[in-house]
């Protein structure tokens, strides 16, 4: 509107120029009308300049108002934001506050825990101070102790070894003869019955004085002897019944028959026992018990083909263990079961010699055969045991007992 009001003054202006040159008359109705021209277009620039302003002002407000509006979004998310800060800070003093509490905690323990520490390792050092003191004191005794021993056995252990040297020689002579004698009687004892039907039975056995003085039993009806010279019948059926069982074993044969295998060094131990040893002697041990057990089961068998059920081993060993292995060894030698252990059967087993030498005579009384067998475990043989006809002992092998000896001192 201003533009063309503007425009329309313009050419009325021309003309009042042009109204000026033709009629001078006009001026004054010309002049009264530019003035009120000049009055209406300042009034119209005035309005038009409050409206221009108007117009700017309610600009300036439009903007105003979106910036506004611009900025009341980005307040309230950084108020948010400050909010949210605010309760993380709070969280976070808190958290500090309980590690500080928890450290504080943690440091009082460690102290604690250092300074029990501190203690047991000081008691245990001291515990382990007085044991070595303790240690130190007993080593001095025993060296010293070591020290008197040694002055002793060179000042004393020739003159013991010679006392018992001379001991051990005056009983191996004792014990020598008393052996002589007894093999001199063996041998004029018979093995197989006489073909009259009353044999004359054989002289008296002439013992050593100890012997003599003890309760002498009666011979047995049938005496026994394997001299090879005198019973060529006798010794050949040992001597097949050993080669039966070294050449071909059985081993489901009948009861008291050897059902194991029988190697050659077996056979002559028992040949070597038959017929050097005439039934009466000691044979050095296998090493082992059931290799005595093996031997021992042959000879019964043997003694069982001979002279039947009249055979009663007695065995001879000194703890219940090896009474446990010989009960098992000979029923897996010569497949005897549980009764025939029985004090009435086939074998008796036995701890000590006394019962051995009663339980012998009482069968010699009822015409029965004793077969008396120690165990290698026996150190040493009762004399009454040697009275009887049928007897074998398992000698420890002396170089065993030589290591045993060096032990000991």
């Amino acid at each position: 509107m201003n533009g063309d009001e503007s425009q329309t003054s313009e050419p009325k202006v021309e003309n009042t120029g042009q109204t000026e040159t033709e009629s001078p008359n006009n001026e004054q109705q010309q002049e009264n009308k530019i003035e009120s021209l000049m009055e209406s277009e300042s009034e119209l620039s005035e309005q038009n300049q409050e409206n221009a302003v108007a117009s700017v002002l309610a600009q300036l407000g439009s903007e105003s108002n979106s910036n506004i509006s611009e900025l009341n979004p980005e307040e309230k998310e950084i108020s948010q934001r400050i909010a949210e800060l605010q309760q993380t800070e709070l969280a976070l003093q808190e958290e500090i506050a309980t590690l500080q509490t928890s450290y504080n905690e943690m440091r009082s323990q460690l102290g604690e825990t250092q300074t029990t520490m501190a203690k047991v390792v000081q008691e245990s050092l001291s515990q382990l101070e007085q044991r070595k003191q303790a240690l130190l004191i007993s080593i001095e005794q025993l060296e010293r102790r070591q020290e008197r021993i040694r002055n002793e056995m060179r000042t004393t252990f020739a003159g013991t070894s010679q006392d018992l040297a001379i001991r051990v020689q005056g009983f191996k002579d004792y014990l020598t003869g008393s052996l002589q004698d007894l093999a001199a009687s063996a041998e004029q004892l018979q093995l197989i019955p006489a073909a009259k039907p009353e044999p004359e039975p054989p002289p008296r056995e002439q013992f050593s004085r100890r012997d003599a003085r003890n309760n002498e039993p009666e011979p047995l009806a049938t005496p026994l002897q394997f001299a090879q010279q005198q019973f060529q019948e006798t010794t050949k059926q040992v001597r097949r019944l050993i080669d039966q069982y070294r050449t071909k074993p059985d081993y489901y044969g009948p009861v008291w028959q050897l059902r194991r295998t029988f190697e050659p060094v077996h056979a002559e131990r028992v040949s070597n026992w038959f017929f050097t040893q005439g039934g009466r002697g000691a044979l050095r041990t296998m090493g082992s018990r059931l290799q005595n057990i093996l031997i021992a089961s042959a000879v019964i068998s043997i003694l069982h083909k001979l002279y039947g059920d009249r055979v009663r081993a007695l065995v001879l060993t000194g703890t219940p263990e090896r009474l446990g292995e010989w009960r098992r060894g000979l029923q897996d030698c010569l497949g005897i079961a549980r009764p025939d252990f029985a004090p009435d059967g086939g074998v008796v087993i036995f701890e000590t010699a006394e019962a051995v030498a009663q339980k012998a005579e009482r069968l010699i009384k009822a015409n029965q055969m004793p077969f008396i067998i120690i165990d290698d475990s026996e150190d040493q043989i009762s004399l009454a045991l040697l009275q009887f006809p049928l007897w074998l002992a398992f000698a420890p092998d002396p170089r065993t007992m030589r290591n045993n000896n060096d032990d000991d001192y």
